[in-house]
């Protein structure tokens, strides 16, 4: 109590006065640090998982659209073949003196359907790479989803060890702690 100058401590407070000076931070602001860490942690593995799920499906959206591409450069081969087929029944049924020209349509549907098979491999090639790409930039995101839960699991056996004010729950939360700093060391350098 305070009245005109005069203070009277109680022994509660000189009890927690004694602890604040010579016994230093105790398990309580031990853990509230060891805490804010992991989150701070869990908020950066989390952000880079992120990441990385949309790297992996806008590489997936590529080989998706070079795949629609292709299909459509095979469909347009496919309708340079029939004419072609066309052109050769016609030099089979028509007059001598047309077949010239149905020859010379015959060469250059051969020509045009060489260029557009091309076109469509390459397109094809392209899906596929586009598709591993997709597979490799998705791989560190099953690693940092799996640090994330231990992160998170962590931050729960701390929370419980300020609960029980068991210092082994603590112990078991850096454990596991450590065990999803790993899977995000390993992640990155994957």
């Amino acid at each position: 109590m305070s009245e005109h100058g005069f203070h009277v401590h109680g022994p509660h407070d000189h009890a927690v006065e004694h602890a604040a000076e010579h016994e230093g931070p105790g398990l309580g602001q031990q853990i509230a640090i060891f805490t804010a860490i992991l989150a701070t942690v869990g908020a950066l593995v989390s952000y880079q998982g992120g990441a990385t799920q949309n790297e992996a499906m806008l590489f997936k959206n590529e080989a998706v659209l070079k795949k629609a591409h292709a299909s459509d450069q095979w469909g347009y081969y496919q309708a340079k073949s029939s004419k072609q087929h066309l052109m050769e029944l016609a030099i089979v049924l028509a007059p001598k003196d047309k077949t010239d020209f149905y020859r010379s349509q015959v060469e250059k549907y051969d020509k045009e359907k060489k260029e557009i098979k091309l076109q469509a491999e390459k397109l094809d090639q392209e899906s596929i790479a586009a598709d591993e790409a997709s597979e490799h930039a998705m791989h560190p995101h099953h690693r940092l989803a799996q640090a994330m839960t231990l992160i998170q699991i962590s931050i729960s056996l701390a929370s419980i060890t300020v609960l029980t004010r068991r210092r082994w729950l603590f112990v078991l939360a850096m454990g596991t702690a450590v065990g999803g700093l790993a899977l995000t060391a390993m992640a990155w350098l994957a």
